[in-house]
């Protein structure tokens, strides 16, 4: 369906693919990986005709219809979501367009002389309009939106008036009412809950189009995708799998180059030692002669590429008390929505809790009570001795200083610590080289957020609390993040949408359901087995 043939593009200094090929055929679900600014988007826009490639060809079957995602959702406002789902529709929607203009021209008494053949006309596009199911769009777009978390009110509601996360969604359903040939993704599983994500996971395996997504949710891709295309140095290169099989035939194929490197370098080695050693000697003159030409004609194998790692190390944080947090009876209402109602709650030491909850739930009012960020109306929020805390929220990245660059942030918050600990920080937090002088108000969510993980870790809480830590992090750094945190001595509570993450730290489950309090005494696994399900929306 789609052919990229012998691509080469270069944005504005940087080679980002060269002679680079690939295909997307019928019902492939493909998912596209590499590092950040590797040129993934780029792809994106060749595919879908916004930029050309600087040689080579992009091609595509005549008559497919290519649906595109992207962050950049545009404006939306002045209609309600549904309808703005439902004019990105395809053809159906040009199709309802001229049936509500022949609509409004049959009452129009300026063009009753014309009456006949608007009638006629108007008869004919309906019969499109029922042929393309045109009658069933309000409700299945409603339902798209239902699994992406909306409710009725919102749906019905001025899209202008939602946040960005929510436009996004929007977006996105538009694509999905639409049902192209070919879907491209980029990011859809951003600013999704755990239950539309797993809705979107099921809509997507259930889809008979080409799919070719990014995401960094590596649980999502894995479940979806049956190829792997991943960007490197410029080039292309297929696997065919999920992401976990690409992962293993990766790290097969890096030890297998790095053992032939290896094996050619001592061959070189070898081979020069010989040249150097008799090269002076008149006897030998032939065979020196001949080694050399066999060196200069030799392919040299190259080392595998190294991927950028970022490796978080943590001080050990000093030991709290076994109480670390204690709530008792507490009630939290906003407005008229109560939250809890006597609510009992304690985390012992080294516990980590994962929070799960429906929308609403309050998933993150339970961290901000524990974190001191709110208060209860009623009841008490105790800390036990020798409790220091790191929380890590949103809002938290608002409290980087834009006109500071990354070290001279690092610097207000350590005033005491020398130069190089704060380097060396950076490092381990992914600013390396010139990065660690990019003002804050420059950096992408994700920088954002590993330099605001960087500044709590650096002198360890024993009690990390965390509100959604992975939003932003690509595949490679919630990698590190978990590594890290699965070495981590002290106590943890968490809400985060990332199952991968959820299953690999958990060892306890709180669930906040509208009957009260559920806990569980393993880890997201172990809920998933008792329960059956992956997130409690999704309870039958």
């Amino acid at each position: 369906m789609i052919r990229i043939e012998n691509v080469s593009k270069q944005n504005s200094h940087r080679l980002l693919f060269i002679e680079a090929s690939a295909t997307l055929q019928k019902q492939e679900k493909i998912g596209l990986v590499g590092p950040n600014g590797a040129g993934k988007t780029t792809l994106f826009r060749m595919i879908n005709g916004e930029e050309l490639p600087d040689e080579g060809q992009v091609s595509t079957e005549r008559g497919i219809t290519i649906g595109y995602f992207n962050q950049d959702v545009g404006e939306m406002a002045g209609r309600s979501a549904v309808a703005e789902v439902m004019e990105g529709a395809g053809p159906v929607s040009e199709v309802a367009a001229e049936l509500r203009d022949l609509e409004a021209a049959m009452v129009d008494p300026d063009r009753a002389d014309e009456l006949d053949t608007i009638i006629e006309r108007y008869g004919e596009v309906q019969a499109r309009y029922e042929e393309l199911d045109g009658y069933s769009l309000d409700g299945r777009a409603r339902e798209v939106l239902s699994g992406l978390g909306f409710s009725q009110e919102m749906m019905d509601g001025d899209v202008g008036k939602l946040s960005g996360g929510w436009k996004m969604r929007v977006a996105l359903a538009r694509i999905l009412l639409m049902r192209p040939d070919v879907m491209l993704l980029d990011e859809p599983s951003n600013h999704l809950d755990i239950e539309s994500l797993i809705w979107l996971e099921e809509f997507l395996k259930g889809y008979d189009g080409a799919l070719l997504m990014t995401s960094h949710d590596r649980a999502f891709m894995n479940r979806i995708v049956n190829k792997v295309i991943e960007i490197d140095g410029g080039a292309l290169t297929s696997y065919t799998g999920d992401y976990e099989f690409y992962e293993q035939q990766r790290q097969l194929a890096d030890k297998q180059q790095q053992a032939q490197f290896e094996r050619q370098q001592a061959m070189l080695a070898k081979e020069i030692k010989f040249i150097e050693r008799f090269k002076a000697r008149a006897s030998h003159a032939s065979q020196v002669q001949s080694r050399v030409k066999k060196l200069e004609k030799i392919d040299r194998v190259e080392p595998p590429k190294r991927r950028q790692t970022v490796a978080f190390e943590f001080q050990p944080a000093p030991r709290s008390g076994e109480d670390v947090v204690t709530l008792r009876n507490v009630h939290k209402r906003y407005g008229s929505k109560i939250i809890y109602e006597d609510l009992d709650f304690q985390v012992r030491r080294k516990e980590r809790w994962c929070i799960m909850g429906i929308n609403g739930a309050g998933k993150s009012t339970l961290l901000k009570l524990v974190a001191g960020a709110s208060e209860p109306d009623q009841g008490t929020v105790a800390r036990g001795p020798s409790v220091k805390m790191g929380y890590f929220a949103q809002h938290a990245m608002d409290l980087l200083d834009g006109d500071l660059t990354v070290f001279e942030q690092l610097e207000r918050n350590f005033p005491q610590a020398g130069q190089a600990p704060l380097r060396a920080l950076a490092g381990c937090f992914g600013f390396s080289g010139d990065e660690i002088e990019k003002k804050c108000r420059v950096l992408s969510g994700g920088e954002k957020a590993r330099l605001v993980m960087a500044i709590m870790l650096f002198d360890p809480p024993n009690l990390l609390v965390l509100d959604e830590p992975t939003n932003h992090l690509d595949i490679a750094t919630k990698e590190m993040l978990i590594e890290a945190l699965s070495r981590y001595e002290g106590t943890m509570l968490f809400v985060s949408h990332d199952r991968h993450f959820l299953s690999a730290l958990s060892n306890r489950v709180l669930e906040l359901t509208p009957d009260g309090i559920h806990t569980y005494g393993g880890g997201y696994t172990e809920y998933v087995e008792r329960t059956g399900q992956e997130a409690p929306g999704l309870r039958h």
